[in-house]
């Protein structure tokens, strides 16, 4: 029998914070025990051989049997809800990542309900019409981008479109990671499997590109039915070859020579469907023949595609220069990374400690990435390429974000007894932000509740997230926030406090700086002089190496020394109560500071803010 891998990690809140001592049992189809495991510090099991079919049988298109042994995998943690993972195929040479979704119990529950997933046969294997409506062009839906971006993160429709199904948030990388690994056989061609996660890349971004669901008042990008878009299985096992790929070309897509828009790259089996686009199996007949990507993508699709790419990723700190990192590199991108390596390794202390001078790549800055590079399934080469990069800044942000909710719930002074008001739509005030709060937290480690902006007010975004809770807890998901929703969220809550491991709060800054959310209009220049700093005080602090910001980016502002307060001027929209939230103060410290006896706000306004 040939012999594949599969390796089992456990983490939570977007990887922020690895589970570690979970108990991970892998059995065979008739449930015999085959390994009994423990994660580690980075939430991780040893990596285990397991007996599967020869790689041959998942290269030929003409063999009728099933060409891998599935295994199923169950997973315990002492205040999280068991998790069974069954009919995960593993391929002959082949090594697989796991990951363990573990969702915290709620306050007071001590037997969670098992989470229960199915991987299965990846689609190449299936029967059935495939012939998905799109656009082949951009511009002719009438709603359009006004440029190519990587949707970071992208939301995915766990059903057809119509189906009353959940919606869950990743990562583009993570999302045509699974999508390739849920779609084709990992054993396949270079050649082959870069030509079809080139068509599923650039078939995504066509979705997002012509906002085809969003248009139409869907609150997602794509689905998970393969009727419609393309498979994606949330909480399957990634297979390393295909990931690799995808960290190497998730920014690139497919065009027409001439245009800007993400060419409609359909595809089928090519066995038992047909379809006028890309056959997955074609591909490898192509590849055997020495056809490379880009020829075996002129073969399906016209003779004048090419392949582009985007730079414009959103919610990223920034963006990567192109120039890869290594040992001898020096200045503000050396010293971006070594920022954020610090952060990231106190919720990773296998990450070793980086001793070199600030700005200067040397041995030390070399150990700590070629760590986070093999925790992360990175190719750990010591190198900060693109990939690299944009996996320390997606975890930068997870780690800093978690720390900051932490530090928000304390100075909200959440409770133990949930406010008595009823919320809908259109309600403003501090209930409205401790709602937004509680949906915040929740969204961190539940994948199917979306994130929402604390602004105090109750608009659209927050009644989604106020149905996709309800959804998830079994209520009436009309979207009005009353005693029984109220109750949910707060033990749901409290058993986040109870069960998942403090994170870390992050250095002291010893009252040197303070949490700013980007807002409309926002400029460094503007916040330096709102806040008595300097441009270059605000970049060095938060290692940016560009002025350009995005609606919602955490920064931190210098504080001046001298002072218990720094001046802010009031802006449209604002209240003391968001105001008070977002500096992390009280809205009677601000009303002392300021001698105010109401809570009347004028824009322009100068008020002193607590630091």
């Amino acid at each position: 029998m040939a012999i594949g891998y599969l390796t089992m990690q456990a983490r939570t809140a977007h990887d922020a914070l690895p589970l570690s001592g979970v108990k991970v049992t892998v059995l065979d189809d008739e449930q015999n025990r085959i390994y009994e495991l423990t994660t580690d510090e980075n939430g991780e099991t040893r990596r285990v051989s397991l007996e599967t079919m020869d790689k041959s049988y998942s290269q030929n298109e003409n063999f009728t049997g099933t060409p891998y042994v599935s295994y199923n995998v169950s997973a315990q943690a002492e205040g999280f809800e068991p998790v069974y993972v069954s009919d995960i195929p593993v391929f002959d040479g082949e090594s697989a990542r796991l990951p363990l979704v573990l969702i915290p119990m709620q306050g007071q529950e001590r037997n969670g309900m098992q989470t229960e997933i199915m991987v299965g046969a990846p689609a190449v294997s299936m029967e059935g019409e495939r012939e998905p409506a799109g656009f082949f062009q951009g511009g002719e839906s009438g709603q359009v981008l006004r440029q190519v971006v990587i949707p970071n993160p992208i939301t995915v429709h766990l059903g057809t479109p119509d189906a009353y199904a959940s919606n869950v948030q990743v990562s583009f990388p993570d999302y045509v990671k699974n999508v390739a690994s849920s779609e084709i056989y990992p054993t396949w061609p270079q050649n082959a499997l870069r030509a079809n996660i080139y068509a599923i890349i650039t078939f995504a971004l066509n979705r997002v590109y012509t906002e085809w669901y969003r248009a139409k008042g869907y609150p997602f990008d794509i689905t998970n039915s393969t009727a419609y878009d393309q498979a994606f299985i949330y909480g399957r096992p990634i297979y390393d070859s295909i990931s690799r790929i995808v960290d190497e070309i998730f920014n690139e897509y497919v065009r027409r020579q001439g245009q800007q828009a993400p060419y409609f790259t359909s595809f089928c089996n090519g066995t038992t469907t047909t379809c006028r686009g890309l056959s997955q199996w074609g591909t490898v007949t192509l590849a055997d023949q020495g056809y490379t990507p880009i020829r075996i993508l002129r073969y399906y699709y016209p003779n004048d595609v090419e392949i582009a790419a985007t730079n414009v990723i959103t919610n990223m700190l920034s963006s990567y220069s192109g120039t890869p990192l290594r040992v001898g590199s020096t200045g503000l991108d050396v010293q971006t990374i070594q920022t954020w390596l610090k952060r990231i390794r106190q919720n990773y202390p296998a990450i070793p400690a980086i001793t070199d001078p600030v700005g200067t790549f040397g041995d030390s800055t070399r150990a700590a990435v070629v760590k986070f590079q093999s925790i992360f399934g990175l190719t750990p080469d010591g190198i900060v390429g693109k990939s690299t990069w944009y996996k320390l800044s997606s975890l930068y942000t997870a780690v800093t974000r978690l720390a900051e909710l932490n530090s928000e719930g304390t100075n909200l002074g959440i409770g133990t007894v949930p406010p008595s008001s009823v919320l809908r739509q259109g309600a403003r005030g501090q209930d409205v932000i401790t709602l937004q709060y509680l949906l915040d937290v929740i969204s961190e480690y539940y994948p199917d509740i979306p994130a929402v902006a604390q602004d105090g007010i109750f608009g659209a975004g927050t009644r989604q997230a106020v149905i996709a809770f309800q959804r998830r807890m079994g209520l009436a998901a009309d979207g009005i926030v009353g005693p029984a929703t109220w109750n949910a969220l707060y033990r749901t809550y409290q058993g986040i406090g109870q069960n998942v491991p403090a994170p870390d709060p992050g250095p002291d800054t010893g009252g040197s700086s303070f949490a700013y959310t980007v807002r409309a209009g926002d400029t460094l220049w503007l916040l330096a002089n709102r806040f008595g700093t300097s441009v270059d005080a605000i970049k060095r602090l938060n290692g940016l190496t560009s002025d350009n910001l995005q609606v919602g980016q955490v920064l931190r502002i210098p504080a001046q020394q001298s002072s218990s307060y720094f001046d802010y001027t009031v802006r449209s929209g604002d209240t003391l109560w968001l105001l008070a939230n977002r500096f992390g103060t009280t809205v009677d410290a601000i009303r002392r500071l300021n001698g105010l006896t109401n809570d009347n706000l004028q824009i322009g306004q100068v008020l002193r803010i607590p630091t």
